[in-house]
């Protein structure tokens, strides 16, 4: 059983169905939560941050699994995901952006990463609708796109087809006895039993009741508030790729899809539970973008929307068994949780079919906050194949 229906509770859902488990999915809105909000960049070199390192070998292993997992998932559900390996462009706006970016080029390539500086004027070639003023830019034609919103329906698709069934209700408790998870009570009072659960609820995952106080995943929520304009036909092509800076300190991402849509963000705000959509919010977002691509006051405003980051001590997220014998977790995935979609359903699966993590997630195993000795390595028996 699986407790939360995003990106990260659907692709444990599919990827556990895969391997034969019989699954099940609990959430009211399966295929909404952070993905509605998220912009969907698959940035593992871009979105490299001083003190990550251990999370880089992650992120780069899903990112080499998008191009299959995109074409198989596709083909599972039916439906387009808005894959798109259009590249990325990180550039500065004054002196310190330049020298900030001139260091972070430096800091890829001693972990070879590939990135290409370019100058002002290159920079303005690959993208006409830049600033005058941008001083240089990183070009970095890894870093590839998807469209959050068209996965997520994706997910839900190929989890109906693979026989996972949806409880569409919010999970009131989790249920242990005997010293073991056993499945979990529903809002409405009916109590679901599973051979394991998985507790996947984003930053909702350190909130359900019945989980005990060792192993509740330390994750807490970071507000990210975003803009989405339509680039009329009239103004196309707009931007061609990916389009990142800093500007007066605050990241910026501007990310065009195929259909039209130009999602800017986001903010970062440490606000608790709420998500209110706020005038300075959307200014500043607005203000920042019309500074790095000034044509971008003349496109139509469609949508602003806040949404909800499930972030971790650590910014990484918590995988695989809890020392609760029958709960695992997978949550805390921070600002890279449709970039480790890929390899968190491949680990997961992994997880619940044998009892332990794979080698490349050894590093992210839940018990690095809690303190406690971790889960046992007994992997499920046959009565306990189900989630």
């Amino acid at each position: 059983m699986v407790v939360g229906g995003g990106i990260i509770g659907l692709v444990t859902a599919w990827r556990a169905a895969g391997r034969g488990l019989r699954t099940a999915v609990v959430d009211p809105e399966p295929g909404g939560g952070a993905a509605r909000v998220a912009a969907g960049m698959l940035a593992a070199v871009t979105e490299l941050h001083y003190g990550e390192e251990t999370l880089l070998g992650l992120n780069l292993a899903s990112a080499a699994r998008y191009p299959d997992f995109a074409a198989e998932l596709a083909g599972a559900s039916g439906e387009e995901l808005g894959y798109r390996t259009c590249g990325t462009l990180a550039v500065a706006l004054d002196a310190d952006d330049r020298a900030h970016l001139r260091e972070l080029h430096a800091f890829q390539q001693r972990h070879g990463l590939v990135s290409e500086w370019l100058t002002g004027r290159e920079c303005r070639r690959l993208e006409p609708m830049l600033a005058p003023g941008v001083r240089g830019g990183l070009r970095v034609d890894g870093d590839h796109q998807i469209d959050p919103r068209r996965l997520a329906k994706a997910l839900v698709v190929a989890c109906e087809r693979a026989g996972v069934t949806f409880h569409r209700q919010w999970a009131r408790r989790l249920d242990v006895s005997a010293g073991r998870a056993r499945g979990v009570t529903l809002a409405d009072g009916v109590a679901l039993s599973a051979g394991q659960t998985v507790l996947a609820a984003g930053s909702l995952s350190g909130r359900l009741d019945g989980v005990p106080e060792n192993v509740l995943p330390p994750v807490r929520p970071v507000k990210g508030q975003v803009v989405r304009l339509t680039v009329p036909a009239s103004h196309a092509p707009f931007l061609s790729r990916t389009v990142r800076a800093v500007v007066r300190g605050s990241a910026l991402y501007l990310v065009p899809r195929e259909n039209g849509e130009l999602v800017v963000g986001a903010t970062s705000e440490e606000m608790g539970w709420d998500t209110t959509v706020t005038a300075g919010g959307v200014y500043e977002l607005l203000r920042d973008a019309h500074e790095l691509v000034p044509g971008i006051t003349e496109l139509p405003l469609t949508e602003t929307l806040a949404g909800l980051r499930p972030c971790s001590p650590d910014n990484a997220p918590a995988l695989g068994p809890t020392s609760l014998p029958g709960l695992q977790v997978a949550t805390g995935h921070f600002r890279n949780g449709v970039l480790l979609t890929p390899v968190t359903g491949e680990i997961m699966a992994h997880a619940l079919t044998t009892g332990e993590l794979p080698p490349e997630a050894g590093a992210f195993g839940p018990s690095r906050f809690t303190g406690d000795s971790g889960a046992p390595t007994v992997a499920p028996t046959v009565l306990e194949q189900s989630v």
